[in-house]
């Protein structure tokens, strides 16, 4: 019903009768306020009691204006089953003090939910929780929230079998300590409780960033890890090749629809072998084992693709060379660029027997474990080849650059490129496993600009850059090197 309706329905017509009523009984009062009068009019004392009465019928009458007034807008009390459910009024309180707040949570000292209030300085929070399936079960999780003025930014949810995942993105007061949080939200219900920091980039909302990742997924082969590791958070990912450069079968396979053990995911790699994503820290969801399933059925259903862009760079004696991406259609001209490099130069690239250098190609060359950059002449002959490969939680940078063309810069464009890749797809850091001998190659390192850890056993020389420190997307190149798309 509308206020105009209302409104309308609320005007009833007089009757005539209801008038006369009226009239008859004002006539009445005045008859009888008028014998009243004459009564006590001709009394010694009759002036002064008229007086009396009048200051307390006005009195009478100003404190009765003044209750209707104080207490007109107060809410009906509480008549149980009848009485509107509190919890919307608890998941969007006004704002009430600290001490309030922490007289009302029994699991919350008093001094530390005043020290998260009192600063006006907020920080992003993922948090995730097993509640029962039950009504009322997610509610009690809003009002802890509620209480200690914590803002809901996004919410989902993961059905399992016996309850429900509640995955929640936070803003809370900076100084809250992550511990109140979690003994709070055990005391309302919620079990399995893991919280870490947030940042911006979690402020997109789940359909967007899946999308997100399945448009880059769509464009480049080599995504497809690196959209898994963004979609499932820190975790460690494995490609296992079905043909393994070693000769010897490693039995690690995976049914085309998938496999699901807790902390462990084994899924069916398009081109061949197995995925294995592993995240000790917090089981999978059901939820989240489709989600990447459908990633791998996006990736296997387009294919093999490479996005084809190219770069002609002019060194410094004129020649101009092409720096592009590279896969397995590169596979005969690696081998024919491995022909003509020296042993030493294949030596320092693989560390062992030289001879089995070409069957590294066919793995390296693939997207699925990483990125390949190829540096061609003007005539189509590769002379140079870069690696950013996927290793886990780590990531590794690998070098071959024909003897003839060294000492050029060569190496050290296809570093700062490769680098740059990583910073892109957010990698921590990169590393690169060389011979204390190479001087190229740590030279080349040290060109980055970046932060440097040296370890060397036995000879082997591991140098890590921190890519904290980069610029995101793009580093400097050499400046002797001019670049035209």
């Amino acid at each position: 019903m509308t206020d105009v309706t209302s409104a309308k329905s609320a005007r009833r017509p007089h009757h005539w009768r209801r008038d006369l009523i009226e009239l008859a009984a004002l006539f009445t009062a005045v008859a009888v306020a008028d014998a009243i009068a004459n009564l006590i009019g001709h009394q010694p004392d009759g002036p002064y009691l008229l007086i009396a009465s009048a200051l307390a019928l006005t009195a009478t009458a100003t404190f009765h204006t003044w209750w209707a007034r104080r207490h007109s807008h107060a809410p009906p009390p509480d008549t149980g089953a009848d009485a509107p459910w509190p919890a919307t009024a608890a998941v969007y309180p006004d704002p009430v003090p600290a001490s309030t707040t922490a007289s009302t949570t029994a699991s919350a000292p008093a001094s530390e939910s005043a020290s998260g209030t009192e600063s006006g300085e907020t920080a992003l929070w993922r948090m995730r929780t097993t509640v029962r399936d039950a009504p009322g079960s997610l509610a009690a999780l809003c009002i802890v929230l509620a209480q200690h003025r914590i803002d809901i930014l996004t919410l989902q949810t993961h059905p399992l079998a016996q309850g429900t995942v509640d995955e929640f993105l936070l803003r809370a007061p900076a100084a809250l300590p992550a511990s109140l949080l979690t003994r709070a939200i055990s005391a309302a219900g919620g079990s399995s409780t893991w919280i870490e920091r947030a940042d911006a980039h979690d402020l997109v909302d789940a359909p967007t960033r899946v999308l997100g990742l399945a448009t880059r997924t769509a464009l480049d082969a080599a995504e497809l890890p690196l959209a898994l590791r963004q979609l499932l958070g820190r975790c460690t990912i494995h490609s296992l090749p079905a043909a393994p450069v070693t000769g010897r079968a490693t039995g690690e396979t995976a049914p085309v629809e998938g496999v699901l053990e807790e902390t462990v995911m084994r899924l069916r790699d398009p081109s061949g072998g197995a995925i294995t994503v592993e995240r000790p820290y917090l089981p999978f969801t059901p939820t989240e084992f489709a989600r990447a399933r459908a990633l791998v059925e996006l990736d296997a259903r387009l294919g093999p693709r490479v996005p084809r862009s190219e770069h002609v760079l002019t060194l410094p004696e004129g020649n101009e060379i092409t720096v592009r991406r590279a896969d397995h259609a590169d596979l005969e001209a690696a081998r024919a660029m491995h022909d003509r490099c020296s042993e030493q130069t294949l030596r320092l690239r693989y560390h062992g027997p030289v001879r089995d250098a070409d069957r590294y190609l066919d793995h390296l060359l693939s997207p699925r474990f990483g990125r390949t950059l190829a540096v061609q002449t003007t005539s189509g002959r590769l002379v140079a080849l870069g690696h950013l490969l996927w290793d886990g939680d780590e990531t590794e940078v690998a070098l071959l650059v024909e003897d003839d063309w060294q000492r050029r810069g060569i190496g050290s464009e296809l570093l700062a490129r490769l680098v740059a890749l990583a910073v892109e797809a957010g990698c921590e850091s990169v590393y690169a496993v060389t011979q204390a001998s190479n001087t190229g190659m740590v030279a080349a390192m040290r060109a980055l600009s970046l932060p440097l850890d040296y370890q060397i056993e036995e000879g082997t020389l591991v140098i890590t850059a921190r890519l904290s420190a980069a610029p995101e997307r793009s580093l400097p190149l050499p400046p002797h090197l001019q670049s035209r798309h």
